[in-house]
């Protein structure tokens, strides 16, 4: 991946950032986007304002921010070879008391965000002639746990992986790969976001009782990027979380 181009959503914090600094130390080409114009400049500074990564702020699900990470990745280094859509909202909620706002957040910003993202970013790659989408969904879509009511994010992460396998099949042809990885319970600032204080206290719902770290959905984003015979696959990146329970 040196020297590839990399579009980052959701790039400031979390997962996002951890997966910038992960393809920065290898020589890749970064184009970090965050809606939180403030926390992007500092995650960008903090990582050393290197030369070879550059930021874009934005809201994700308005057309417009794809145009300008596209312009961006162009003018900078030339290229486009893979995109991460990692931007997204996630917050529990009774399925009962969930409204149509609350519908139209989750959608916009993940299924919109990843969809018109896309959209922008695979007509370049169809001139270059290869290219790589990887999507982030989460192992929730396949494994629904009583007690974490969360209908509305849910919803739209399922579309994502729907929209990863529908992409593959009408893109295969052309060497663009797209890829879902759907992550487990990772330490992130998410945890706090939606009321969990102690994110190790839930280490027991994966085989390896344990819960992941940032830098491990970073190394299945790189493997995913360069793994040139994988396409329309869902990697789950969550220590067993879907496939049984410890008892």
């Amino acid at each position: 991946m040196k020297n590839k181009t990399v579009i980052i959503t959701g790039a400031s914090t979390g997962l996002g950032k951890e997966t910038a600094q992960y393809f920065l130390e290898r020589g890749s080409n970064v184009i970090m986007n965050s809606s939180n114009a403030s926390n992007l400049e500092m995650t960008f500074q903090s990582l050393g304002s290197p030369a070879n990564a550059a930021y874009v702020a934005g809201d994700i699900s308005k057309r417009e921010t794809g145009k300008k990470l596209v312009e961006t990745a162009l003018e900078k280094f030339g290229s486009i070879d893979v995109l991460i859509n990692n931007a997204g909202i996630f917050a529990p909620k009774p399925f009962l008391d969930v409204n149509e706002t609350d519908l139209e957040r989750f959608w916009k910003v993940n299924l919109l965000g990843t969809y018109v993202t896309s959209q922008e970013v695979i007509p370049h790659m169809l001139e270059q002639g290869r290219g790589a989408i990887i999507n982030i969904g989460t192992v929730l879509v396949d494994h629904a746990i009583d007690g974490f009511p969360a209908t509305a994010p849910l919803t739209s992460k399922g579309a994502i992986h729907a929209l990863t396998r529908q992409l593959a099949a009408e893109f295969g042809k052309q060497n663009i790969r797209v890829n879902t990885i759907a992550p487990g319970i990772i330490r992130s600032p998410l945890q706090g976001k939606i009321g969990v204080e102690d994110a190790d206290s839930l280490a027991g719902l994966h085989l390896l009782n344990r819960i992941g770290e940032a830098r491990e959905i970073a190394e299945a984003a790189y493997y995913l990027a360069s793994a040139e015979f994988i396409t329309g696959e869902t990697i789950n990146v969550a220590g067993g979380h879907t496939v049984g329970h410890a008892i």
